[in-house]
């Protein structure tokens, strides 16, 4: 049996409430299909944990404008906590499908997190929006599959519906605040709103974001009263501000030796591809990283993990296709602890 449901102009709250009856209603191994105009993701994954039941699902078409899925419930559910595996999600799509499956979540309700890195900005993004309604614990720390356990131990509200993302940085360990920001604002669309909650008002994170996006984005102070301030920082176009210089400058020629396009890998194999392509290098060559977003996120971990040889570069920054020259220099025979005179990408 096949039920069709078309929830395309539907609000959002009804159209997931329409898909999770067709689902509730559909017995093991009949077919759903599902025509929306925002991804119906959320909806399933809460259908699963709502209902204690399989389900698998195909994107005939997934976005921007239409997305089609196919959904068949296989049966009851054998597992204590559905698992929720984003690793084969575009990196952009994670944070806003994984908050929207948590705030339609009932009080007692959860699921296990499965994710190619350390899922913490997560935990802070929904920290800042729910505080104590939330419930975190680590099951595994595998370097391609994080294992969260994520549950909903109260009612709470999301906040404002006009910002995609909320951090009250005051809640967020000083050292991880400034990483947290920009992983969540490297993922966000054009005209989303990221919110900070903060002590005052954060301008040296003002200066890294003009250094890093020039005219990329907007800086508003809503609210500004002692001991709390309140921005919104508005992403701007990928195209606009190009007449900055060039983002980041190495500071010498490069010999490139190969690009590596992961665009077509899993989230879980691009990094390990990029390390090993990274290891493969001699002292002053390099290598061209294509990718389908701003890799911000690897430069933090070449930076925690290589020595005072890496260099990035970027050359190209447009929604689908990020080029970041990648490379070792040579550093020669200089001793002592030298700073690179190249720009952070932050």
């Amino acid at each position: 049996m096949v039920s069709d449901i078309d929830v395309t102009e539907t609000p959002p709250g009804q159209a997931r409430m329409e898909i999770l009856a067709a689902l509730h209603e559909a017995e093991p191994d009949n077919v759903v299909t599902i025509t929306a105009d925002r991804d119906p993701g959320p909806a399933l994954y809460q259908a699963q944990i709502t209902e204690d039941r399989s389900l698998t699902w195909t994107y005939e078409e997934d976005g921007p404008d239409t997305w089609a899925v196919t959904a068949r419930p296989t049966g009851e559910s054998t597992a204590e906590l559905t698992e929720f595996d984003v690793r084969e999600l575009p990196p952009q799509q994670r944070h806003s499908i994984l908050t929207e499956t948590f705030e339609n979540l009932d009080p007692g309700n959860g699921f296990v997190l499965v994710n190619d890195h350390d899922p913490k900005p997560l935990y802070h993004e929904l920290r800042s929006m729910h505080g104590e309604g939330i419930d975190w614990e680590y099951r595994s720390r595998e370097s391609d599959a994080w294992k969260v356990e994520i549950l909903k131990t109260e009612t709470s509200t999301s906040g404002n519906e006009a910002v995609a993302a909320s951090f009250d940085v005051r809640e967020i360990p000083k050292q991880e605040r400034h990483p947290t920001i920009h992983h969540r604002f490297s993922n966000l669309s054009a005209g989303d709103i990221l919110e900070l909650i903060a002590p005052h008002e954060p301008r040296p994170l003002h200066r890294e974001f003009s250094q890093q996006y020039g005219e990329r984005f907007e800086w508003d102070v809503r609210e500004k009263e002692h001991g709390r301030c309140r921005v919104w920082i508005t992403k701007g176009d990928a195209d606009t501000g190009e007449s900055e210089s060039q983002d980041q400058q190495s500071s010498e020629e490069l010999t490139i030796t190969d690009e590596l396009d992961v665009r077509q890998f899993p989230p879980a194999k691009r990094h390990e591809l990029i390390f090993e392509s990274y290891e493969a290098l001699q002292d002053g060559e390099g290598f061209v990283l294509i990718n389908d977003h701003d890799p911000k996120p690897l430069y933090h971990q070449f930076e925690a993990e290589a020595g005072a040889e890496f260099r990035w570069e970027y050359q190209k920054k447009e929604q689908g296709e990020f080029r970041v020259q990648i490379g070792k220099s040579d550093i020669g025979e200089s001793t002592g602890t030298a700073t690179p005179d190249f720009e952070a990408p932050f």
